[in-house]
């Protein structure tokens, strides 16, 4: 059974290369994607994701004020996780207050996506961070939780 994903970010091509890389994955399948909170908030309703990867910053409705919705939805049976470039507390903080499960960065290069060295990865991308099968680990993790 594959961990069924919603991808929101503003950057279409953010989206498109992370749907890639995501697709590669036996177990994890993107069934839809938006491109601020508002659209991520009615596709949460209607596909019922596992696991939402959301970026914070978005034009209508940011990633922090959409997954408070989503975490405040009666019967929600997805986690969230924080899709972004910015490595600050605050965001942390304030990702984790609205009811987020996790934060990834988007840091590392793509072609450190696959690579199996957790040692090396966590160093250079931060824990968690796209570009380390850690952050592979996030998704199923949260899925789990």
């Amino acid at each position: 059974m594959s961990i069924k994903v919603l991808l929101v970010d503003d950057q279409a091509m953010v989206r498109a290369g992370i749907h890639m890389i995501l697709e590669a994955e036996n177990d994890i399948h993107v069934i839809g994607e938006a491109e601020d909170g508002a659209k991520a908030v009615a596709a949460a309703r209607k596909l019922k994701p596992d696991v939402i990867l959301m970026d914070i910053q978005m034009p209508l409705l940011n990633g922090l004020e959409a997954t408070r919705q989503l975490t405040q939805m009666p019967g929600n049976i997805w986690r969230i996780l924080i899709l972004t470039t910015f490595e600050r507390d605050d965001y942390v903080f304030e990702a984790l207050r609205a009811g987020a499960s996790g934060f990834i960065l988007k840091k590392c290069a793509p072609g450190r996506f696959n690579r199996s060295s957790p040692r090396r990865g966590r160093r250079q991308c931060a824990a968690g961070a796209l570009g380390h099968t850690a952050h592979y680990s996030r998704i199923r993790t949260a899925h789990a939780a």
